[in-house]
């Protein structure tokens, strides 16, 4: 019997992180299946192991299937082996269904380009668990009939923390790593890594990849490896310029050492990994500022809020109507996946397109961008002569399917970096039919030649750099040309330069719709927008604006509790709604602060969708705690805008870019302070509780406790939310590339939230008045 070694602690830990994310993977993608294809996840097989599992792996094939333009007939066909005795109708019904309701949306699995590697991927994690008769040739062959593809064998991706040993070295951590170094080398590198600018470096680098990565926190752990190697070598790089010829020499051997960690101890455990954790271990490496992953991330953003794809009666509708204007072949995208369009209009197009295999060719498909491009290999050359060795005439028209990408519109740059990141698009060959509809003639998956892409990419990178600057105004770049076939250059949402002068600037208050009548009583209100003036007064210390605020704070979160409790006796009441609508500047993070100050003000929030709606928030919940809302949201906004301008001045790295610093300040201040507006709601909470156990006569709501009455309006909250949206998708997270989140977050302890209180409501008057 072949022995193995007892893991090691750093195995360990790797193995279960590992497990443990791709059971939630497993669990996220089987809850998509079971919503967005229920009856087919009702004909899922009982005798094929978790049924979790099988959902999973099923619907990364359907979407791989449907990406690589795959006809339904051909997923049908490998279903009816996957589940002998479903019915072929009940099948394609189910498929078509989900196929179209499969859309990008936040789920990354599902995405045209992943599809694939997470098919094979959930293949290989499905088997793991599957009962085997002891003849491994005749299980494989088992399953590969029933799945219809091969299932991964085994090899290093079973156990890549076990790949280092393949060098004689177990999974270690760059600082265990070194304890095997020279001691000279050793303590060195500790007291670099330990460094606290070292350890901020590192961990703002984590921050920055951890989205990309999807909650694995073994390629966490990965990315932590080399974000310490790459800043020790960093380190070394600057520290090399100076000093004697012994320090320099010893700093190479620093160097490497850190390169013996990468290659002895990384890479061979990357390298184990599957394709698609390597993928995203590589994605969620920042490389230039601004990266095609970025803009395409946010194109798909765009296209998510735009709702479904075009179905065959728009196509139809759109192919008339560039048949009446002479076009015959144009593009979009359905999903994440580009879809090339075109009408064909003689014998001689027709015969091509039932020819055309999907490899590139200039005779039949030419894309045309403004990237040089080497000429495509000619699919059709020995049709193109006769016996006599002479031309074949008009057998193929010259120039063949033009697909062409404007230089000048950011919807095409996006679509074409979703093409060089994808390799293929659907191709649909249309036909106009005698009665003057368009018929589909013919679906066929149209290849790019690997060459072609590179330069594509690099061309759509630098055009979009010049459309929109940043990548996350690419959805407004897209906007503003759809609003007028025109491009107005940046975006308003700039920040306050467009507002220098005080007249012209806006005040927070007009940011949001006036609060309705009904909500906070009149001196309340007065008495709390007179705290917040003062709060927000310049001249005021920082610590007497605290203090301001917080008394603020305190008597709304009061306020909202203790009628709550009435309502519940007196009235129970509904809740209410109400659209607000933003304004530049930064309309993303104000929308995100007004959101989640709601959430901790028992309110919910809702992002409509569409272009229309791009600034706004759709709010839900009582009448008191909306107000509320807005009246904090107001004045938090305010110094939210005002504090990330005082951190650019103080704290922004030289060269990094102005914008991307305010925004991850603004997201770390976001975080901070809403935190503190969820302490002070507790806090409310467990005073009215305490009034409620030592005054039970006077307590409020029949003795139900505050903790049920506030449970069951925000029940009742959610049940209008999901009345209103029944089909409401997650929003995903936010991606940032500044470095300005952790000061962020240190500013929005400061900020005017939580901290002591006045002592009683005397002093308030005093200062009110």
């Amino acid at each position: 019997m072949r022995y193995r070694s007892p893991e090691s602690p750093a195995e360990r830990a790797f193995r279960e992180s590992r497990e443990e994310w791709l059971e939630a993977r497993v669990h996220d993608l089987a809850d998509v299946l079971e919503t967005a294809g229920a009856q087919l996840y009702r004909l899922l097989p009982s005798d094929f192991g978790d049924q979790r599992r099988v959902a999973a792996a099923t619907i990364a094939r359907v979407a791989a299937d449907r990406a690589r333009a795959r006809s339904v007939g051909d997923t049908v066909r490998w279903l009816e082996r996957l589940m002998p005795g479903a019915q072929p109708h009940d099948l394609t019904d189910s498929v078509r269904e989900l196929r179209a309701r499969l859309a990008p949306g936040d789920e990354p699995a599902l995405w045209s380009w992943n599809a694939g590697a997470w098919e094979e991927m959930l293949l290989w994690w499905w088997w793991r668990s599957q009962r085997r008769t002891g003849e491994m040739e005749r299980d494989y062959a088992g399953w590969r009939s029933r799945w219809s593809a091969d299932v991964p064998w085994d090899g290093p991706v079973d156990f890549p923390q076990r790949a280092p040993r393949r060098h004689g070295r177990e999974l270690l951590t760059l600082a265990e790593f070194f304890t095997h170094e020279p001691e000279p080398l050793s303590l060195l590198a500790r007291a670099v890594l330990d460094a606290p600018e070292t350890a901020a470096t590192v961990q703002d680098v984590v921050l920055l990849r951890e989205e990309h990565l999807q909650g694995a926190g073994h390629l966490l752990w990965l990315a932590e490896q080399q974000a310490c190697a790459e800043e020790l070598e960093a380190w070394r790089r600057k520290q090399q310029a100076s000093g004697s010829e012994a320090t320099r020499a010893f700093l190479a051997e620093l160097s490497e050492a850190v390169k013996r960690y990468m290659s002895v101890v990384l890479q061979p455990v990357i390298s184990a990994l599957s394709g698609c954790e390597r993928a995203l271990l590589s994605h969620s490496k920042r490389g230039p500022w601004r990266s095609a992953d970025d803009y395409l991330g946010a194109f798909l953003d765009f296209l998510d809020w735009q709702g479904r794809a075009p179905d065959d009666t728009q196509v139809e509708r759109q192919a008339t109507e560039l048949a009446d204007q002479g076009r015959t072949t144009w593009h979009g995208m359905e999903g994440s996946l580009p879809v090339w369009y075109h009408i064909v209009t003689s014998p001689q197009e027709r015969a091509a397109a039932k020819a055309y295999s999907g490899a590139p060719s200039a005779s039949v498909l030419r894309v045309r961008t403004g990237a040089p491009v080497q000429a495509s290999f000619d699919l059709f050359s020995m049709d193109l002569w006769n016996e006599s060795g002479e031309p074949e005439a008009e057998w193929y028209p010259e120039p063949g399917i033009d697909i062409h990408y404007d230089g000048d519109s950011a919807f095409d740059l996006g679509a074409l970096l979703a093409v060089a990141r994808l390799g293929y698009a659907r191709l649909e060959f249309l036909a106009v039919g005698a009665d003057g509809g368009v018929q589909r003639l013919r679906t066929v998956l149209a290849r790019v030649r690997e060459e072609d892409t590179p330069a594509w990419r690099r061309w759509a990178l630098a055009s979009l750099a010049v459309l929109a600057p940043e990548p996350d105004d690419l959805a407004d770049a897209i906007t503003r040309q759809d609003d007028d076939g025109a491009d107005h250059g940046a975006d308003d949402d700039e920040g306050w330069d467009d507002y220098e002068d005080p007249e012209v600037r806006r005040t927070p208050e007009e940011h949001v719709a006036r609060p309705a009548a009904g909500g906070l009583p009149p001196a309340l209100l007065g008495k709390v927008r007179a705290l917040l003036r003062q709060a927000e007064d310049s001249s005021v210390t920082e610590q007497e604006a605290r203090t301001f605020l917080d008394k603020a704070t305190e008597l709304m979160a009061k306020y909202g509790i203790e009628q709550a409790m009435l309502d519940d006796v007196s009235d129970p009441g509904k809740p209410v709604d109400k659209v607000v609508d933003l304004y530049a500047p930064y309309v993303k993070e104000a929308r995100r602060l007004l959101s989640w100050i709601a959430g901790e003000m028992r309110c919910s929030a809702v992002y409509p969708g569409g272009k229309d709606n791009r600034h706004r928030v759709h709010l839900f919940g009582f009448e008191a705690d909306l107000h509320a809302t807005e009246v904090l949201f107001t004045s938090l906004r305010f110094q939210m805008l005002r504090g990330a301008d005082v951190a650019d001045a103080l704290h922004r790295p030289e060269g990094e870019d102005a914008r991307a610093y305010k925004r991850s300040w603004m997201l770390g201040f976001i975080r901070e302070v809403t935190t503190r507006i969820g302490a002070a709601q507790r806090a409310a909470r467990a005073a009215a509780d305490t009034k409620q156990q030592t005054d039970p006569l006077g307590a409020d709501s029949a003795g139900r406790s505050v903790a049920l009455v506030l449970a069951d309006r925000s029940a009742v909250v959610q049940a209008q939310v999901s009345a209103r949206y029944p089909k409401l998708g997650k929003t995903r997270p936010t991606k940032f590339k500044g470095t300005g989140y952790w000061q962020g977050v240190a500013d929005g302890k400061h900020a005017e939230i939580g901290g002591p209180a006045f002592a009683d409501e005397d002093d308030m008057d005093q200062l009110t008045h």
